[in-house]
C-alpha cells in the first residue's frame, strides 16, 4: 500500500471522523479486504479500472465512471480490484452536520432504504466534482500524536483552530449537499416512474421514524396508512426490495449502533429503550441481523 492508502487504512482503524483519500489510490486499504462494519456514510469514486466488494453476503461490480454510495449499518469487504484501478473514497459521520441540514438529511436516510442490495452504484455524471469535495474534506484530520506526526504536519491541514474546524465541518457539508442533490434528483425520477407507490412509501418512512422503537407489526402501519397489510408489503416489496417489517428492522439496528457508539449506555438500557421483553430477545434480534451479539460489537 502507498502512503495514502496507509493513512486511510489507519484512521478506519481508528474510525476517526472522516477516513478519505486526498488524492486517487490504485488498491484498497487492507481493513477493508475483511468484513468491515460501515458505521458512516461511504461513497467510492472509480475513475479507472474496476473492482468487485460485497456488501451483507451480496457481490457487486464497479466500472470506470461509476460511483459506489454507501449507508451505514452494512458490513463491506473489497474482494477484488484490476491492476489498473484509480479510486477516490471517503467514510464520514453526518451526526455533526444534523443540525445544519435539517430535514434535507432525510433522502438520505431515504436512500439508504431503497436499494434493494444496500448500496447504490450510479454515474453520477458528477464524479470529478465528487473527487474534489473528498480530496479536500479528506485533507482535514484531527491533530494527534503519533510515528509520523511531523511528516504528516507537512503533507496535509491539521486542525488546530476554530476556523480550520469550521472550514472541515463546510466542506463536509457541501458534499453532503451535493449527494443529497443528487439523491433528490433520483427521488424525483423515481416519483415519476413509481408514482402512487413512492408516495406510500414516503409516508411509510416517516412512520417508522417516529414509531419504530414500540411498533415493528405489519399492521400498525397498514393501519395508519389505511391499507391492507398485504398491499403495503407488496408495495414496499415493489420499491425497495425489503419488507416493511425489514424497513423497521434496520431502522432500530441503527439506532442501537449509535447508542452503543455515542453513549454509554448499558446493553440492557438499550434494550429497554427499544421495548424488547427482555436482554436476552434484544441479543437473539440483534445478532440475527448484524452477525455479532450486542456485547461483541460494542467492544470491537
Amino acid at each position: 500500500m502507498n502512503n495514502c492508502c496507509n493513512i486511510l487504512n489507519t484512521a478506519l482503524l481508528e474510525r476517526q471522523k472522516i477516513c478519505g483519500t486526498r488524492e486517487c489510490i490504485h488498491c484498497f486499504p487492507k481493513v477493508l479486504t475483511s468484513n468491515y462494519f460501515l458505521e458512516k456514510l461511504g461513497i467510492i469514486v472509480c475513475r479507472e479500472g474496476a473492482f468487485t466488494f460485497i456488501v451483507n453476503g451480496k457481490r457487486h461490480s464497479v466500472e470506470k465512471g461509476q460511483t459506489v454510495f454507501l449507508s451505514s449499518g452494512k458490513t463491506f469487504c473489497v474482494e477484488s480490484w484490476t491492476e489498473n484501478l484509480s479510486v477516490a473514497m471517503v467514510f464520514y459521520d453526518t451526526g455533526e452536520l444534523r443540525e445544519i441540514l435539517g430535514d434535507t438529511i432525510i433522502f438520505m436516510r431515504i436512500y439508504s432504504l431503497l436499494a434493494p442490495d444496500h448500496c447504490e452504484i450510479i454515474n453520477t455524471a458528477e464524479e470529478n466534482d465528487l473527487c474534489h469535495f473528498i480530496f479536500l474534506a479528506a485533507r482535514y484530520t484531527i491533530c494527534r500524536e503519533s510515528e509520523d506526526s511531523a511528516q504528516e504536519k507537512n503533507s496535509h491541514f491539521p486542525i488546530c483552530s476554530i476556523y480550520d474546524e469550521r472550514e472541515r465541518i463546510s466542506l463536509l457539508l457541501s458534499l453532503t449537499y451535493r449527494v443529497c442533490s443528487l439523491y433528490s434528483r433520483r427521488q424525483e425520477s423515481l416519483e415519476k416512474t413509481l408514482g402512487r407507490k413512492m408516495e406510500i412509501f414516503s409516508k411509510l418512512i416517516e412512520l417508522v421514524e417516529k414509531n419504530y422503537s414500540t411498533e415493528r407489526g405489519v399492521a400498525f402501519y397498514a393501519d395508519k396508512l389505511c391499507l391492507s397489510p398485504k398491499y403495503l408489503t407488496t408495495i414496499v416489496k415493489s420499491v425497495c426490495g425489503y419488507t416493511v417489517q425489514e424497513v423497521v428492522f434496520m431502522a432500530i439496528i441503527r439506532r442501537c449502533i449509535f447508542l452503543m457508539r455515542n453513549t454509554n449506555k448499558t446493553i440492557q438500557q438499550i434494550s429497554d429503550e427499544m421495548h424488547f421483553p427482555n436482554i436476552s430477545a434484544f441479543g437473539t434480534f440483534f445478532k440475527k441481523q448484524i452477525g455479532l451479539s450486542p456485547r461483541q460489537f460494542k467492544t470491537r
